[in-house]
């Protein structure tokens, strides 16, 4: 039987090393400004493609400031970036795209989170392919450091997979806008997976139904543990 486990951020460790990365995604999707069926203004997190280049769309300029924006004017802005990412890829409101841009200071573990990005450095992504750990995307920042000699970091693409089990879901949960696609569920205290829906090519993803979530398989927290990589932690979760 197959093991999931949540991952986060080990906090201990991201204060005993003391370093700082301040930065967002050099594009984005505009939020939802006033859902026409369920009224929410709304932004989500946990979609992020550093990989997709902008900057050859004419209208690339109207994805660099943040803002909410109408549900026509937010559909006519997401189906420019649809063609630059894999067919059926969800693109909620505030998708983050392209680099990550900012700035990063002082001593980092191997793993760095930023919210809900994960970062890593580029010789403990290189250990963890070696290991055998499949389905790793990373991508280069554009961090500017103050510092001589910095770490390359990383930013993982972790794609959204899989889905929550229903038996953790309150049962008067509403259903997800059919206009703007927000779910208005908190996270439960008790995570259950739905082992149907969970992927079997790769080590490392989101959930699908609540991406801020990152779950890796047995097989990358046993490489994480046996090669000291240091910034995250694990809680096993059952699946059903």
């Amino acid at each position: 039987m197959r093991r999931f486990f949540w991952v986060d951020e080990d906090n201990a460790v991201a204060a005993r090393y003391g370093g700082r990365v301040d930065a967002s995604h050099r594009w984005r999707l505009p939020g939802m400004l006033k859902c026409p069926t369920c009224g929410a203004t709304w932004s989500g997190m946990g979609h992020h493609f550093p990989g997709v280049d902008l900057s050859r769309l004419p209208g690339h300029r109207e994805f660099e400031k943040a803002r909410p924006e109408p549900l026509p004017e937010l559909e006519r802005l997401r189906e420019q970036v649809r063609p630059l990412v894999p067919p059926h890829t969800k693109l909620p409101p505030g998708t983050g795209l392209g680099p990550l841009e900012g700035t990063a200071s002082g001593k980092l573990p191997a793993f760095t989170w930023v919210v809900d990005l994960l970062l890593v450095q580029r010789g403990g992504l290189e250990r963890l392919e070696a290991e055998g750990v499949r389905g790793l995307q990373g991508y280069p920042t554009a961090l500017r450091f103050r510092q001589k000699n910095p770490p390359e970091l990383l930013e993982l693409q972790v794609d959204p997979h899989g889905s929550l089990h229903a038996d953790c879901i309150p049962a008067d949960a509403p259903p997800p806008c059919s206009a703007c696609g927000r779910w208005g569920v908190g996270r439960p205290d008790e995570p259950i997976l739905e082992a149907a829906t969970l992927p079997s090519e790769r080590d490392l993803f989101r959930v699908g139904n609540f991406a801020t979530m990152v779950i890796g398989t047995e097989r990358f927290v046993d490489a994480v543990r046996r090669l000291e990589l240091e910034g995250l932690t694990f809680r096993e979760l059952p699946t059903r």
